[in-house]
């Protein structure tokens, strides 16, 4: 490796730091010594080049362990891990001992961390910007068959973190606090490095979380960047969340400018230096306050208007309701009293020209975010084809009749450096093998293994792959969780946040029902393990009862001398990218089984998809375009259609407990939750409300899909067992996933959004 244009070895490096050699180091010793040498490395490729600047702004960055990752992406990955080896040590060591930075929780974060990853590597002038969570979300541990929520630190003295000397002074409703940045590294693939700003509170107190998430939500001074989504199931948590934000995006505004006037700005021209992509909800209040900057600096609020609708783009990553944020007023009153003048000024001006009140920012005692950042931004983009026509169709069509030139799709993407290239070495070797390693620059060339298809060489090493991920992950979790399942059953896996959207609440009615099947001798042609791993929200009381639900399931089949040698409930503790590593390389079947019309994209599907597991799912979000890429036969859809869910919810036609009483052997399953068996494993409050939720309401319509999702998945699993013809439907799917790189949507977002030179 060069550093500094010296050719230098890893050992001699080492040999230099501590005066012995690899072999007589600690784990520790390594591990600190190739994280300098690699942000050395980070270092040399930085560049500022370009006149206009992104600024990527969003409350999560799941980006998880960085440095495998990076030394792929310096190229330096195979030199490390031979010299480790010459000296008898593996670089799988060094991975285990690096600590996940807790900056995310779902899609929305790894999605942002493939994003900043695809900018550097496509060498686009552009930073992420988020908060330094001290405890991110939370660690998720089970107690009794329960969710429990713990901290989760993961900010040691030596770490990606790189301090910096930016500080700020943020203005809040009667106070004022000192912020201080902190630098992330972004090593893009043969490119160069950019930025993740991460913005902390010079007064943050770890001290005042104990050993669990709770602390007291009014020492703002003391606690403001501790945890990602603090609870907001009271008044003081729901505050909190708006200081967050507002602490977020007023450290980017004072980033954006000052790096603008370093530039040559005379900020008049603002918008030739930067462009703003709001990512979701959360860094709204990013136009008011670039607004309110500018006024400081002596611009007009006329043209200071003007100046930041062209300068913000919004991504929009939802239609639930709940997740497209509304604030009191009284609450930015009380937070960020200097902003509501301007918000006001905002909602105001379209009162005077819009009579549609249904899009006005103002309304019912409420700041409607997503308004502001439609009507005072330049772009509006779903995340995927199926998202972007509900959204432009039924949920925001009253916007979209306004602003018709705004709307655009982006189909998200995942980074194959990190979702192939590392996570799943052996497989990557071999594309790489068959096709040449051009695929790892260019997506696309991955469509060259369809030659493969009737190679039953190719089939059959495919095949042996997936069998090795398989034992893999078994070792895995045998070792880090004392779970045991068979590497020979069917890897059915299903990971993600846990909400009813989602429903794996109907996976677990699939499960009680095979449960059934195998205990009456309907017994499967090979066993099936059924993995789930997701945490729930701490105030989202059903989302944790579907998760104490599949953890009695999981204890209750365990302890079955019958059912437990054909059908194994996995549910992993801690569900984290590090897991996700693990696991989605290993899986055969990846449950996609959203109500259609509710997921805008997915990435995990993409994920799955790109290490040769085949998708049962829903036509929602992109598992659209994956059908329409691989084709009918690589991809098994059920359920009923989008339009006909958006129907049902307009005429408010579904009742739940007609589908219930007309169906037997859903009936059998959902009765099954309150049953003795059950009883005895879980608690009776839990189990009780779940039963009477899904009896009652069952808002996400798992009982419609029931049949179909059980004749599907159980046809999957017969199809299973012709190993030849899974393999040609593995091979298409890896193939055929190079549309979903986060390169080809980042290079769009370029193109028809941002436009950096």
């Amino acid at each position: 490796m060069k550093i500094n244009g010296k050719e230098k070895n890893f050992a001699t490096i080492v040999e230099q730091k501590y005066h012995k050699s690899i072999a007589m180091c600690s784990t520790e010793e390594l591990y600190v010594t190739l994280l300098e040498t690699v942000k050395e490395l980070a270092k040399e490729k930085e560049s500022n080049e370009g006149k206009k600047k992104l600024y990527y702004i969003s409350a999560e960055f799941l980006i998880g362990k960085l440095l495998s990752n990076n030394l792929i992406n310096l190229g330096i990955y195979d030199e490390v891990k031979k010299t480790l080896e010459n000296n008898g040590r593996k670089l799988a060591e060094l991975e285990e001992f690096e600590v996940e930075p807790s900056l995310g929780n779902g899609g929305l974060g790894r999605l942002a961390a493939c994003f900043i990853d695809s900018i550097a590597t496509l060498g686009l002038n552009g930073d992420g910007v988020g908060l330094n969570y001290h405890f991110g979300l939370f660690k998720q541990v089970f107690d009794k068959n329960l969710q429990k929520e713990v901290p989760n630190p993961w900010i040691t003295e030596e770490s990606w973190l790189n301090k910096t000397e930016k500080e700020y002074e943020v203005n809040f409703g009667g106070f004022k606090v000192k912020s201080k940045m902190y630098d992330i590294d972004v090593v893009g693939y043969n490119n160069r490095t950019t930025k993740l700003h991460l913005f902390d509170i010079a007064s943050v107190d770890e001290s005042i979380v104990g050993e669990t998430i709770d602390f007291n939500k009014e020492e703002i001074e003391k606690n403001l960047t501790l945890f990602l989504y603090p609870d907001d199931s009271d008044d003081k948590g729901r505050l909190l969340r708006v200081y967050q934000q507002y602490f977020m995006v007023s450290n980017a505004a004072y980033l954006i400018i000052e790096e603008a006037l370093e530039k040559g700005s005379n900020l008049h021209d603002l918008a030739d230096y930067a462009t703003v992509q709001i990512n979701d909800t959360h860094p709204s209040m990013v136009i008011p306050e670039l607004i309110r900057q500018l006024q400081e600096h002596g611009i007009l609020i006329n043209e200071a208007i003007e100046i930041v609708t062209k300068m913000c783009a919004y991504t929009n990553h939802t239609i639930l309701a709940e997740a497209l944020e509304k604030w009191p007023i009284a609450f930015l009153d009380k937070v960020v009293p200097q902003l509501m003048p301007i918000i006001r000024e905002l909602d105001n001006r379209i009162k005077g020209k819009v009579k549609d009140e249904s899009t006005y920012i103002i309304k019912d005692g409420l700041v409607h975010m997503a308004h502001m950042d439609i009507h005072y931004g330049y772009s509006v983009n779903g995340v995927a084809y199926l998202h972007t026509e509900i959204l432009k169709n039924t949920e925001l069509n009253n916007f979209y009749k306004l602003y018709p030139e705004k709307f655009n799709n982006k189909t998200n993407g995942i980074t194959f450096r990190r979702w192939l290239m590392e996570c799943n070495p052996e497989l990557s070797k071999f594309v790489t093998d068959l096709i040449g390693d051009g695929w790892k620059k260019d997506a696309n060339e991955l469509e060259k293994l369809g030659n493969y298809i009737n190679d039953d060489k190719v089939l059959d090493n495919l095949l042996a792959i997936k069998q090795d991920k398989k034992r893999e992950l078994k070792e895995y979790l045998k070792e880090t969780q004392g779970l045991e399942f068979d590497d020979n059953s069917i890897y059915d896996i299903q990971v993600k946040r846990l909400h009813e959207y989602k429903r794996q609440q109907m996976n677990a009615l699939y499960v009680i029902h095979k449960y059934f099947e195998i205990k009456e001798g309907k017994l499967p042609k090979r066993p099936i393990t059924v993995f789930f791993g997701a945490k729930a929200a701490p105030a989202y009381i059903i989302a944790k009862d579907i998760i104490h639900l599949i953890l009695c399931l999981q204890q209750i089949i365990d302890n079955d001398p019958v059912v437990s040698k054909y059908l194994k409930v996995v549910m992993v503790e801690n569900y984290n990218v590090t897991l996700a590593e693990k696991m989605i390389p290993a899986c055969d079947v990846s449950e996609q089984i959203s109500l259609a019309s509710k997921e805008a994209s997915g990435t995990g599907n993409m994920k799955f998809m790109l290490n040769g597991a085949i998708t049962l799912g829903t036509m929602d979000g992109a598992n659209v375009e994956i059908a329409e890429l691989v084709g009918e036969d690589n991809i098994y859809t059920f359920g009923e259609s989008s339009e006909t869910v958006i129907e049902r919810y307009e005429d408010a036609s579904y009742v739940s407990r007609d589908y219930y009483e007309e169906n037997e052997s859903l009936q059998k399953a959902v009765d099954f939750i309150v049953s003795d068996e059950v009883l005895k494993a879980g608690k009776k409050e839990n189990l009780e409300r779940l039963y009477n939720e899904l009896l009652n309401k069952d808002w996400f319509m798992t009982f419609p899909d029931f049949d179909d999702y059980v004749e599907t998945r159980d046809k999957v699993y017969d199809d299973y067992e012709d190993r030849k013809s899974w393999a040609k439907k593995m091979l298409v799917n890896i193939s055929k996933a190079g549309f979903f790189s986060s390169d080809r949507t980042i290079a769009q977002y370029n193109e028809e959004i941002w436009k950096l030179k």
